[in-house]
């Protein structure tokens, strides 16, 4: 049926319809409860504790670098300090001698410097390799956390997932036969509300889950079909209970 053909009470019936198939997967999600969160907020923290070790990995090939520099300084120190002793035997005054053994203090303080230096950056490895450890140990912790919880989520998921597919295509179908200005003025409904109830039956005189009594005239209006009605305090399109009844009916076979 072509969407221009269709009555008000085509589209009352196909949003009522839309809504009981909305709020059935509403339910089925309900059901994970906030294994979804757990799920992603585990990934997260995982993905958080490895990007941290991939920091402390590459502090530690950067402090393994500097030792290795100050390795070949200490080296060439030596070979100075063996080169500027050998030199002194062969000087010709005083000063060439002092010259030198300024040269030789100076590479041994430069020796002296790099071996500090080895031991601090030693000391920060060890650190490093600690807290690496300790990370590690976290990550094992959390990723079997993240196992179980996978396996339960999946478990839920296995149990629904033909149900909810099907679901999803019935949506589809019914929200093709609303026009989308009455589709989109629906889903805003559902965004607002808690429970994501849109489209609600008459009950009790009142909106369905409203205390908000609605008058008798209205009441009698809505059961016409004639125009789409939305109730004043909650913005809520309202059927009336023999319609949503009628619904109520045919979906419930379409859910068996």
């Amino acid at each position: 049926m072509a969407k221009k053909e269709l009555t008000v009470e085509d589209k009352l019936r196909a949003l009522y319809d839309l809504q009981l198939i909305d709020s059935r997967i509403d339910e089925i999600k309900n059901t994970r409860g906030e294994l979804p969160l757990e799920v992603e907020d585990l990934e997260d923290e995982i993905a958080g504790l490895n990007k941290r070790l991939d920091n402390f990995n590459t502090d530690i090939e950067n402090l393994e670098a500097e030792i290795k520099n100050r390795k070949n300084t200490i080296e060439d120190a030596k070979a100075l300090i063996k080169k500027y002793t050998t030199q002194q035997k062969n000087v010709r005054n005083n000063r060439e001698f002092d010259s030198l053994s300024k040269e030789i203090e100076f590479q041994e303080l430069e020796m002296q410097l790099a071996e500090k230096h080895i031991k601090e950056f030693t000391v920060k490895i060890e650190q490093k390799n600690e807290i690496i450890a300790a990370a590690k140990e976290k990550i094992k912790e959390k990723e079997t956390h993240l196992k179980h919880k996978k396996k339960e989520l999946d478990a839920i998921l296995a149990e629904t997932a033909k149900e909810e597919e099907m679901l999803h295509k019935k949506s589809e179908e019914f929200a093709k036969l609303i026009d989308e200005r009455l589709l989109k003025a629906y889903r805003r409904i559902r965004g607002k509300v808690k429970n994501g109830l849109a489209v609600v039956s008459i009950e009790r005189g009142a909106s369905g889950g409203s205390f908000f009594t609605i008058p008798p005239q209205r009441i009698v209006e809505i059961a016409t079909r004639k125009k789409i009605t939305t109730d004043e305090h909650s913005g809520r399109i309202l059927v009336d209970p023999e319609l949503a009844a009628q619904e109520k009916e045919k979906i419930e076979k379409l859910f068996s």
